[in-house]
């Protein structure tokens, strides 16, 4: 059995907010894929199903982000469940938006959920960071999560939640580089400046008719130099 997490804050008002990209990502997969009705337990909302030959609960923390572990606690604790078998989808400044990493342990670089998840469970659980971009100014960090992706993002966000949702199956059974090739497929990132496909079709070069030559007409040095009577004479021959 798998545990997902997707972090985020609950509410409509942060429905569309970067910072739920998390929650966002697995209601895809619970969409995509089937799963039961959403319900209240934990300390947030859980949707049960398979992928593939794997046992899956879906996990919302309800707590808001910053408590986000205490719900991730309980659940584990409930299903006898241990770190390696939990996944959190997330927000990741760091990358660039349309880009995702599968990470397992390391430090939580200050992003509160995650702080409260290590705080509960340790480091070694398994996450999907993905990536919203950064808002340049540390001090604008708070607002720029707080905030929902613009109408620009909607492309490339449908693309990604679309490409967890291929790869959910691949992720649970350990996969993790055919889950970001499922991602990769859907996001088709930008090809390089010489290929051929993004290149406009060339237009076709029609030919032009070409034009009859005008005969040739004798310049000055080619004039005809026989003497009269030679003129005379080859006219009878």
């Amino acid at each position: 059995m798998k545990l997902f997490v997707g972090l985020g804050n609950p509410g409509a008002k942060y429905a569309g907010n970067r910072h739920n990209i998390g929650f966002m990502a697995v209601e895809r997969i619970a969409e995509d894929h089937s799963f039961a009705p959403w319900r209240g337990k934990f300390q947030g909302s859980v949707s049960e199903g398979k992928l593939g030959s794997e046992k899956v609960i879906l996990l919302r923390p309800e707590t808001f982000m910053n408590l986000s572990g205490q719900s991730v606690g309980e659940a584990m604790r409930f299903y006898k469940l241990t770190p390696d078998d939990v996944i959190v989808f997330h927000d990741e400044l760091d990358l660039a938006p349309g880009k995702c990493r599968v990470k397992t342990g390391g430090g939580h670089a200050g992003h509160n959920g995650l702080r409260s998840i290590h705080a509960h469970i340790g480091a070694e659980y398994h996450r999907v960071r993905m990536g919203i971009g950064h808002p340049g100014n540390k001090a604008a960090v708070a607002g720029f999560v707080l905030r929902d992706f613009a109408k620009a993002d909607q492309d490339w966000l449908d693309d990604v939640l679309r490409g967890c949702a291929d790869g959910a199956a691949d992720l649970a059974a350990g996969d993790s580089g055919k889950f970001m090739n499922a991602i990769g497929r859907r996001v088709n990132p930008p090809r390089s400046s010489g290929g051929s496909a993004s290149e406009a079709p060339k237009k076709s070069q029609k030919k032009e008719p070409q034009q009859p030559r005008p005969k040739a007409t004798p310049d000055a040095a080619q004039e005809d130099a026989r003497s009269p009577l030679q003129k005379l004479m080859d006219k009878f021959s």
